[in-house]
């Protein structure tokens, strides 16, 4: 479920959401996992019919696209050569409206998808019906997978879940439980480094504003001080860490360029931007045999 939320809140594309959770003011600061949980989970079922207004066109219905810098999986096989992908198990993480989902069925997969949002999970089941391609949906957050170990060939997540957790290493450690040995985890994330710039697909977004080092997450707040909406950072360092520390063998990382005949933005990301730095980090691992 890719994200493009903006800071700031007054003239914010995401109003609607805003305005029937009352976020009132952005309050950087700790916040644990519970807290986090219960902040995405009304985010997301507040923003969905918007998100999917905004961006349904440019995800598709049954389409897997990794990134605001148009890679598909289609073309970039980051889960491996199309015949993998016959009778294989696979879970996305975060999977949103189930595009990608969707994707990994029409290739002969076993696709199941989890998200936290119940409203996305919604349009996962409307657009399921539009297609007639139906995916097992499962509505739970990803610090705490409801499977078997082993359950599952393949793991994905196009910007699902990772960046919106406070304790991203137990999804690390959760995917490697169930997944069997010498299985696939590719997941993408925001580029560590985009949280130094500010939200802003123009000139103001080219100037650094924060340090690349500082881990307190970004709230947002109602009048009563309760989250409304929050993303949690971790340097590369801290996500090749979080890996290896779930016995995950990392294989690659991706940073995808900006294609040069690509002139949308998708809310921060931006022609501009991407002809300087990365917008995307997609890490590539694997349970040992």
């Amino acid at each position: 479920m890719l994200s493009d939320h903006d800071a700031g809140v007054a003239d914010s594309p995401h109003a609607d959401a805003e305005q029937a959770l009352g976020t009132y003011a952005v309050r950087p600061g700790a916040i644990g996992s519970q807290e986090s949980v219960r902040a995405s989970r009304a985010w997301w079922d507040a923003d969905a019919d918007g998100y999917l207004a905004e961006h349904g066109e440019f995800l598709g219905v049954s389409d897997f696209v990794w990134c605001p810098e148009n890679l598909r999986e289609a073309d970039a096989r980051l889960l491996g050569p199309a015949a993998d992908l016959a009778g294989a198990r696979v879970l996305e993480v975060g999977c949103g409206a189930a595009q990608c989902s969707r994707w990994l069925a029409g290739q002969g997969a076993l696709p199941v998808g989890l998200d936290l949002s119940g409203g996305m999970l919604r349009h996962a089941a409307d657009l399921a019906a539009r297609t007639g391609i139906h995916v097992p949906l499962v509505q739970a957050g990803a610090e705490s997978l409801p499977f078997r170990d082993e359950s599952f060939d393949l793991a994905c997540s196009a910007f699902g879940a990772v960046p919106f957790v406070a304790d991203p290493a137990a999804v690390m450690v959760e995917v490697a439980r169930v997944l069997r040995p010498g299985g696939r985890w590719v997941f993408a994330v925001m580029h560590p480094m985009r949280w130094m710039f500010p939200d802003d697909p123009g000139e103001l977004g080219l100037t650094v504003t924060m340090s690349y080092f500082d881990r307190t997450p970004y709230v947002e707040v109602d009048e009563q001080d309760r989250p409304t909406y929050v993303e949690h950072h971790r340097t590369m360092g801290d996500r090749v860490r979080d890996v290896v520390a779930a016995g995950l063998l990392l294989t690659d990382i991706v940073e995808p360029e900006w294609p040069s005949e690509f002139t949308g933005t998708w809310g921060q990301w931006s022609p501009l931007r991407g002809a300087l730095f990365p917008g995307t980090a997609i890490l590539c691992c694997r349970k040992p045999t």
